[in-house]
């Protein structure tokens, strides 16, 4: 990948890729951490993608894979996320639906946030997270009604 290339994809993707690390890390730091190491890999490796939308994919595969990874390390499981609430992004500070969508739980939370911030379909996302499409589907839909309930008793 040339440098050009390499800015190209970087300017283009950035946001996404902090945006979802964030949703799984909390904080700044750790989701300016776990994008760096996502572009580090990018850089360093020798991947040829099909189309832009074959890189989309690999960047958010990767992202999501490097924070569970993250999560998954010894010293994390010592330590209690909430603790870190105080910390979160002007993003999610400046639009309560986003926070809320980073509030459900995992497997809504992950089909929400790609379809209605990142724009995929829902073939798409199972492939991304490597789920049936029917899985995929009944995520979504039963995070809509979630949110609905949520939505209509915080009026």
């Amino acid at each position: 990948m040339t440098n050009e290339h390499f800015e190209l994809v970087y300017e283009q993707y950035f946001d996404m890729v902090y945006r979802v690390a964030f949703s799984y890390m909390k904080t700044k730091a750790e989701a300016e951490d776990i994008a760096a190491e996502v572009f580090t890999k990018l850089l360093s490796g020798k991947i040829e993608f099909e189309s832009s939308e074959h890189n989309k994919a690999w960047l958010l595969r990767t992202t999501i894979n490097k924070c569970k990874d993250a999560l998954r390390h010894w010293w994390r499981r010592r330590k209690d996320i909430d603790d870190y609430r105080h910390l979160q992004s002007n993003e999610v500070q400046e639009n309560p639906v986003l926070e809320i969508v980073l509030e459900l739980p995992k497997k809504y939370k992950d089909v929400t946030y790609l379809y209605y911030y990142e724009g995929y379909k829902t073939a798409e996302i199972a492939k991304i997270l490597q789920k049936p499409h029917s899985t995929v589907r009944n995520h979504l839909s039963e995070a809509r009604k979630l949110l609905k309930e949520i939505l209509e008793n915080e009026e």
